[in-house]
């Protein structure tokens, strides 16, 4: 098919709407993920708004209010003007009655954006949308329902875990994900932002992957100063997006910030015992929840330590923005205008290096290309030892299918990294260490991901696997 030209990158998401837009059923497609990710930007480019009906849900306004607003988008579509709709039910009936006129088109396509903002208190909007979908839409040939949410955690619970009448009724569910490094490129060269890949790898350790932070940017301005304007600045916009992020998204607030708090502390990731007994809850049932809705929404990730099972799950905070605002942000209080470009040279080269650590864990489908390993089944997982006399710690260990391991080292820096004698022999130890504690009889490989290049020397022949900058920008 023939992508748009307005829409950068998602042409996997843009394939399952055109399949659903060429067949001749009736198709309801959920399009969820994290606020400001672009999920109504898709919607309205793709078909270039051209709705039959199109209608957003409105944050925290009631149900009366929010009907209000449903009669006036029908009077325009409609060109009639309806009795307010004292329930959900006589809304989508008169939606109905709508559509019906439209019954010699192919297609009909209705665009409901927000739609968790929708369904307020003993409201019963999903149980209408139910009759909707099951009584009339789902039997019109040629109809597409689509529905967006920010609010990821009922999308994914209410929605598509409905176990009533809209059970399995999501004909073609779309998770909406952050812009790769490949995709941030292009899309800041669309917004005449011609940057090196340097200074969006340094932007996007700060801003991640996310188009409307992208969008802030102003082209005039070095990277630097545009995050002193975004975070620090009079009136930054973005010194407010935390709260409201949170607030937005999930229902307890206060709880799934005190989880994201709380694993900020520890950088390299908790188990989920060590969040019970940092975070004093019993409550068990409700943090499994949690992990699980903040990791559908892209603020962190759970993986294992090599060689243990479930119960060594590590739970690690990953979202850059969030990361870069409880380090930087949070506290700050406007002290400093310039708080970025005047930050000491330690503490941004300390951020720098974690921060690349988890771009590069971002991009590890990049880094399996860089290594010829695409194909390979591997699992990703990291390694801890510690007893009395000595310890270590691999961060990324590509545990392969083919016999082979991946010991991964990351390492930041602005111009080609320079391997040292003491450094080499300091991944051999390690290395030994990792075979002699695991008892592993595959074959280990020194792998090292660096963001300036490797400089080319006697001892860069001791590594077997090299990642550079340009590798984490392939698709």
């Amino acid at each position: 098919m023939e992508y748009s030209k307005n829409i950068i990158g998602r042409k996997h998401e843009q394939d399952i709407l055109n399949a659903c837009v060429e067949t001749h059923r009736a198709e309801f497609v959920a399009i969820y993920g994290r606020r400001r990710i672009g999920k109504t930007f898709l919607v309205k480019q793709f078909f270039q708004d051209s709705f039959d009906f199109y209608t957003t849900g409105i944050y925290k306004i009631s149900k009366a209010e929010q009907l209000k607003d449903w009669q006036e988008k029908l009077r325009r579509y409609s060109g009639v003007k309806r009795t307010r709709p004292k329930d959900w039910f006589e809304a989508f009936y008169q939606l109905q009655d709508f559509l019906e006129t439209k019954a010699e088109q192919e297609k009909i396509i209705i665009f409901i954006d927000e739609l968790p903002w929708l369904d307020t208190p003993k409201s019963n909007f999903l149980r209408a949308l139910e009759m909707f979908w099951n009584s009339w839409a789902s039997t019109r040939n040629g109809l597409k329902l689509i529905v967006c949410g920010s609010a990821t955690t009922w999308m994914t619970n209410k929605l598509l875990g409905d176990k009533g009448g809209l059970h399995n009724r999501v004909t073609r569910p779309i998770r909406l994900a952050p812009f790769c490094l490949e995709e941030t490129e292009e899309y800041l060269q669309s917004i005449n932002i011609e940057w090196e890949r340097q200074e969006i790898l340094d932007t996007y350790m700060i801003l991640g992957g996310t188009p409307f932070y992208l969008s802030l940017l102003n082209p005039a301005y070095s990277p630097a100063q545009n995050i002193d304007e975004l975070f620090f600045g009079q009136d930054p916009i973005l010194a407010s997006e935390y709260d409201f992020l949170f607030s937005s998204l999930f229902n307890d607030a206060n709880l799934y910030r005190k989880v994201v708090e709380t694993l900020a502390i520890k950088l390299k990731g908790m188990t989920r015992e060590e969040l019970v007994q940092t975070m004093k809850t019993s409550n068990n049932g409700k943090l499994s929840e949690v992990l699980d809705n903040l990791k559908k929404c892209d603020f962190l990730r759970s993986y294992q330590a090599f060689g243990k099972k479930e119960k060594g799950m590590l739970y690690q905070l990953s979202d850059m923005f969030t990361l870069f605002y409880l380090r930087f942000v949070k506290n700050n209080h406007g002290l400093d205008e310039h708080a970025w470009s005047n930050m000491p040279e330690g503490k941004r080269n300390a951020w720098s290096g974690y921060a690349f650590e988890q771009v590069c864990i971002l991009h590890i489908n990049q880094i399996k290309h860089a290594l010829g390993i695409s194909g390979i089944a591997c699992n990703v997982c990291s390694w801890t030892y510690k007893n009395a006399n000595q310890g270590a710690q691999i961060d990324l260990v590509i545990d392969r299918g083919d016999k082979s391991i991946d010991l991964c080292e990351m390492k930041y820096s602005i111009g080609p990294y320079e391997l040292k004698k003491d450094y080499v022999e300091w991944m051999r130890e390690r290395r030994n260490l990792f075979r002699d504690v695991t008892g592993t009889n595959k074959t280990l490989r020194l792998t090292l991901v660096a963001a300036g290049g490797i400089k080319q020397n006697k001892y860069s022949s001791s590594i077997q696997g090299k990642v550079v900058l340009s590798d984490l920008f392939l698709s």
